[in-house]
This record gives C-alpha cells, structure tokens and sequence, in this order.
C-alpha cells in the first residue's frame, strides 16, 4: 500500500513550488486533484524549451511535475463554481496553494471558512515571503528569493559573485517543506482528529538550506563570502584540474588528506608545514591545489574518481545534467520514468526516496486541462445534465 493511499489533495498551485510539493504527494500515492482556471490552467502549460508543447498546454515546465494528477477545471469567481469546490473541499483531506496571501480568503474560502467546510483538512499555503510580515503581499519568483535569501551574494567568487544558482532551488526547498509539514500535519490529525494552517515562506526554507554560512553568521559572527569551487571549512576540497576535465574533491578529514597525497604520489605534501595542520591547510590552499594538480594531470577525471572513492577519499566528476541522468547508479535505482503521451514518450522523474525497497513512480501521465473534470464531479453527485449546465454557464 503507498505511504499515502487514501488521501485526497486538492491542488491549486501554479509553476513550480506548489506543484512540486504535490508531486512529491502524488509519488507518495496521494490521489492529487489539480484544480485548475478554465480555459488557461497552470501558467507552467505555457512554459518549457518546447514551444510546441506550450502551444498544446503541455509545456515541459508543467509536465515534469504533473505526472499522476488529475484535472479539474472550477470557475472561483462564480457562484455555482464556488459551490463546487465546496463539495470539493468537504471530502478532500489536503488544500495545497501558492497564490499571493489573502486571494482566497478574497473568494470565500479563508482558513475559517474552509474548517467550517472540513474541521479536518490541512490547509497549506506557499508563498514567497509568508502569510504575515511587511513583505507578505509583494510578488516573488525564485530568483527575487535567492538575492534576498543571500544566496546569489555567497555563489560565485569574489570576483563573479553575486551569481544566480542554476536552477530554481528556492521553488524546490519550499516544495519540499510543503510537503513535509502536510505529512506531518497528516500524522497529527490522525491522532487528534483536527486539521492544520500551514504557512510555508520560500524565504525562510531558503534561508533554512543555507546551513553552514547561515549558522557561521548567528554563531560565530562571520560573515560568509563567495569561495568558488573551494569548501570554506577544509582543504584540500574544492573542485581541481585532472588530465580531461574537472573532478570534485572532499579530502576534508586528516587521513584523507594523508591518503590522497600518497594515492597522488605526494606522500611529502603530508609533513610539509604548509599543509601538515587543517588550519595550515587552509591558510595555503591555492598552493595547495597546485601542487595535488600537478599529479592529477597524469589520469583523467573518470579514473580518479574510482581510485580515491575506492580508498575511501570522497570524488566525482563534474557532470553536465545529461551526463548525471545516464549515470548507472541512477538507472540502477530505477530514478527516471518513461509515460506515455499522446504521439511521444515523456521522460520524468520519480520519488528520491525508495519505500519497502521499492522505486516510487508517478501513477500516470501528467493531464490535459480540465481531463477529469466530468469524473470528478460524477464522484461528487452530480449527474449528466447538471454537469452539462455547470459547463454551460461556464462555472466549470
């Protein structure tokens, strides 16, 4: 039986963080409804490096997260609409959405609204900044909270700094708070019999992520910097030069050190008073670097990699992103899933958690706008004609 059989998670979120969070339920065997604005739906049908797919509504953006789902259309602004999702929301036992604070409450369907409906739902809004606070209404996309985060500030080097990380990961970390806080809030009501308000603030799990710099700041009262490829905390560990590319190294324990000098054919470098202590280490690693480069230059990257891992010294490669995904360890735990699409094969990825020992995939394709919605009111009573009507005065 999945983690999460047998519940029911209304999902009105929209791009990223909202709807990976949902995924990540969905995986974890949740029936996710995707409530969805007739005619437009998720902004992220539109978005995605295939403009044909966006054309469809089907952009790559929304179908890398979407799998299993199924859509409703509902109409929020009109009546009868509002009193579908009151029926939705009598049998639901997760209301998940990101819009900016205080719209739903705008349409009706508050927090002391929605326990009116269902004392035992877990509400869960994910928002930029959070439901409270001075900065609570203003807008914010990813990139808006990495720089206030201090992220962009502390990526890069001292010359290149501040930098955008790659990728949208202040929309996955307050995906994946969502979803833990839901699951949690799921444990307790099954006890208590009672739901739960959850406020997710993207800042605050950004924030949250950034755990050593932020720490050496509150603790030790240093401010980070930009450091590159190099970890602050040890030496040699950092990114460094082999004969064909570049190969990440964390000897950040003594005898890793020790035995990456000797596996290096450096055993000198380990008595060397420039580099004999952590703290010396430290002080010279740009000397440092050079001199393991220097032997590193003799092997390629692939072949490092599986000398110092096999010895107990942390290495790997710098992949591209497609280079990661053919990786065997990734094919071996069964990570990417193929579903089937009208005319193609879609590629997507699953759960990072296996469960019993199993790989968890997504129960199904990602789907068109408004596919369930006649199913999905017939599971609530409605019949054929009402329906029709519903669809007609265009409340669904």
């Amino acid at each position: 039986m999945p983690l999460l059989d047998g519940v029911r998670v209304l999902d009105l979120t929209n791009v990223l963080a909202g709807p990976f969070a949902s995924y990540q339920l969905g995986l974890l065997g949740a029936d996710v409804v995707k409530v969805e604005v007739p005619g437009s739906g998720d902004l992220a049908r539109q978005l995605g490096a295939d403009p044909e797919l966006n054309a469809e509504q089907m952009g790559a953006s929304f179908l890398a997260q979407n799998g299993g789902k199924r859509s409703l259309t509902v109409n929020l602004k009109h009546d009868r609409g509002k009193e579908v999702f009151a029926e939705l929301v009598r049998g639901a036992d997760v209301l998940l959405e990101n819009f900016r604070p205080g719209v739903l409450e705008r349409l009706g369907f508050g927090w002391e609204a929605l326990r009116k409906l269902n004392p035992r739902l877990v509400y869960c809004a994910v928002s930029g900044f959070g439901q409270s606070g001075p900065m609570r209404a203003r807008p914010a996309y990813d990139q808006i909270i990495q720089g206030l985060a201090g992220m962009n500030s502390v990526t890069g080097t001292p010359e290149t700094a501040p930098l955008r990380v790659g990728f949208p990961v202040c929309d996955t970390l307050g995906g994946f708070a969502a979803a833990m806080a839901i699951c949690a809030a799921l444990v307790r009501r099954d006890r208590t019999r009672h739901g739960s308000y959850l406020d997710v603030s993207m800042l605050e799990a950004a924030i949250t992520a950034m755990g050593w710099v932020v720490s050496d700041y509150l603790i030790a009262g240093q401010a980070p910097t930009p450091f590159g490829n190099e970890n602050a905390t040890a030496a040699p560990s950092g990114t460094f030069q082999a004969a064909d590319g570049k190969l990440n190294i964390a000897a950040n324990k003594q005898e890793q050190f020790e035995t990456l000098c000797r596996l290096v054919g450096r055993e000198e470098l380990i008595t060397d008073p420039r580099f004999a202590l952590r703290e010396e280490r430290k002080r010279h690693r740009d000397e440092l670097r050079l001199e393991i480069e220097r032997s590193l230059a003799h092997r390629n990257a692939a072949e490092w990699e599986e000398l110092l891992s096999a010895a107990g010294v942390p290495a790997g490669q710098v992949l591209s992103v497609p280079e990661a995904l053919e990786l065997d360890q990734v094919a071996t735990r069964a990570f990417v899933h193929e579903l089937d699409l009208p005319g193609q094969q879609l590629r997507v990825l699953g759960s990072s958690v296996h469960v019993d020992g199993t790989a968890v995939a997504p129960g199904g394709r990602p789907p068109l706008l408004g596919e369930h919605t006649d199913a999905l009111l017939a599971e609530l009573g409605y019949d054929e004609a009402t329906i029709a009507e519903l669809h007609e005065m265009g409340a669904v």
